[in-house]
């Protein structure tokens, strides 16, 4: 029952994820819970990145994932512009930036707006305020976006950020080694 618990939490995540306040109104965050197949294809792929890397921090956080019930996974579509022409992006204004090649980097695609960026920020806080309101143990990690973007679970994302999600006697996600 409390796998069933963390699922129901996990799909709320969602829901304050969506209605998190969003640039201008509009909406490019993505959102997805993981389990079973899927959450094990992330772990894997999280251990083939550290050994490819050699970055104990994806073995570490891949273990976590398999401890895990669920991955949520909240992701935005940076490439589209806020119409703000800030040049937060490092380009003058949203049309350069709409010019400029969209490239794969190491683990994200870029350029990205730097409003969508902040809008997948607030996305993501609001996801882990839901889970720790139930009583849900979460952690915000970067690794297991990196895994999911590169397993295409979100194609049309620039930036995949995973929360794993888990409720046991003790917090799987802070009793870890902080460096590896």
């Amino acid at each position: 029952m409390e796998g069933e618990a963390v699922l129901e939490v996990a799909k709320l995540m969602l829901a304050a994820a969506r209605t998190a306040p969003k640039t201008a109104g509009v909406d490019d965050i993505m959102t997805l819970i993981v389990y079973g197949k899927e959450k094990e294809a992330i772990a894997h792929k999280m251990e083939e990145i550290a050994e490819e890397r050699k970055i104990g921090g994806f073995s570490r956080d891949a273990k976590n994932v398999r401890e895990s019930y669920a991955v949520v996974l909240i992701a935005v579509r940076g490439q589209r512009n806020s119409g703000l022409d800030c040049g937060g992006c490092g380009y003058e204004g949203c049309r350069e930036f709409d010019e400029a090649r969209k490239k794969k980097g190491k683990d994200f695609i870029g350029p990205t707006c730097v409003f969508k960026a902040l809008d997948l920020g607030i996305a993501l806080g609001s996801a882990a305020k839901t889970a720790s309101m139930h009583d849900t143990d979460n952690r915000i990690m970067y690794r297991v976006g990196t895994a999911a973007l590169k397993l295409k679970l979100l194609p049309q994302a620039t930036i995949i950020i995973g929360l794993p999600v888990s409720a046991k006697g003790k917090n799987i996600y802070f009793d870890r080694p902080a460096k590896v």
